[in-house]
């Protein structure tokens, strides 16, 4: 089957899972501490308004990026609160979780986009900060902004880096390698066993890490343009806020470009620094890690098939 003809599945690596969004669903599979694998599905309901957004260059990244905040800390949230919870407990909170149920998927979803909007506020405004107390030693605009992008890209491998030595997040990223994965094998046609699953490659060039890393690059040569000024230092705060939307924008149709060009000699090379970065954000899975992210894709295809019926539930598989 080519990858023309099948839908475009992205996903998301979560504590002790992996998170799957299709056409009709969004669904999250984890490893419960009795070894079960437990689902919370969330029907997917498009506003007329977002979907007409995501059709626009340029602005469909800032708003696919929004709303994958809002719902990929929904899933996270789940997937945290749930993985280590005693099966005796299930009845207790289970009864917890329907009355807030409304209240989590709102709440959360709404700090998940603000701290997604100052996280990129912090991680832009800072090595700005920084390469200005150089302005001594680099002072023309082209320093200040190379030296700007160098300490953003430095701060991106160390950030990433530093946490990776955690147990907990060296897991996320194995689950984040087994999602790649388990797409690879859906992309290339082959039937989804544990086994088809672990030879495909944990890298992919739609990866959410590339962008983050396209960002760096993109906001160099945006800051470059001459009407962009460097001075003083608090319009130079200013612009890097306002033109946050306009570097995400282009870093998500330049993250489109390499993806729709990495079967052509040459150009696919485009998207090797981004897989390069996903060296670091992803891990070989183990066999269970994969088991868990087919289980979660295959309940992602299922709903697609019976669309409609999908919406807010868990359940379990032995």
């Amino acid at each position: 089957m080519s990858e023309q003809n099948q839908a475009v599945y992205g996903g998301q690596a979560v504590v002790e899972g992996v998170m799957f969004a299709g056409k009709s669903s969004y669904v999250t599979a984890i490893r419960r501490k009795d070894q079960s694998i437990e689902y919370f599905e969330v029907e997917r309901k498009d506003s007329k308004g977002a979907q007409r957004l995501k059709r626009i260059p340029f602005l469909r990244g800032l708003v696919a990026l929004v709303h994958a905040s809002a719902n990929g800390t929904k899933h996270l949230n789940f997937s945290t609160e749930r993985y280590d919870v005693h099966p005796e407990d299930d009845d207790t909170i289970q009864k917890e979780e329907e009355t807030s149920k409304l209240a989590m998927i709102i709440g959360v979803g709404a700090v998940g986009v603000l701290s997604f909007i100052v996280g990129k506020i912090i991680f832009t405004l800072t090595p700005a900060l920084i390469a200005e107390l150089f302005r001594g030693v680099v002072p023309g605009k082209t320093g200040q902004v190379m030296l700007e992008g160098l300490f953003k890209f430095i701060f991106l491998l160390s950030y990433i880096y530093l946490i990776s030595l955690t147990p907990l997040i060296k897991r996320v990223f194995q689950y984040h390698g087994a999602e790649h994965k388990v797409i690879n094998t859906y992309e290339n046609g082959d039937e989804l066993t544990v086994e088809n699953v672990q030879k495909n490659s944990r890298l992919h060039y739609r990866c959410g890490s590339s962008f983050i890393l396209f960002t760096v690059f993109v906001g160099i040569v945006v800051y470059l343009l001459p009407f962009i000024a460097t001075e003083p230092l608090w319009w130079r705060m200013v612009n890097r806020i306002l033109l946050l939307p306009v570097v995400i924008g282009i870093s998500f149709e330049v993250l489109q470009l390499t993806n729709k060009a990495r079967n052509i000699p040459g150009l696919k090379l485009l998207g090797y620094p981004g897989l390069w970065l996903q060296l670091l954000t992803t891990k070989e899975p183990t066999d269970d890690q994969v088991e868990v992210a087919i289980h979660s894709f295959k309940k992602v295809l299922e709903n697609d098939k019976n669309a409609g019926k999908s919406g807010i539930y868990g359940s379990k598989v032995m």
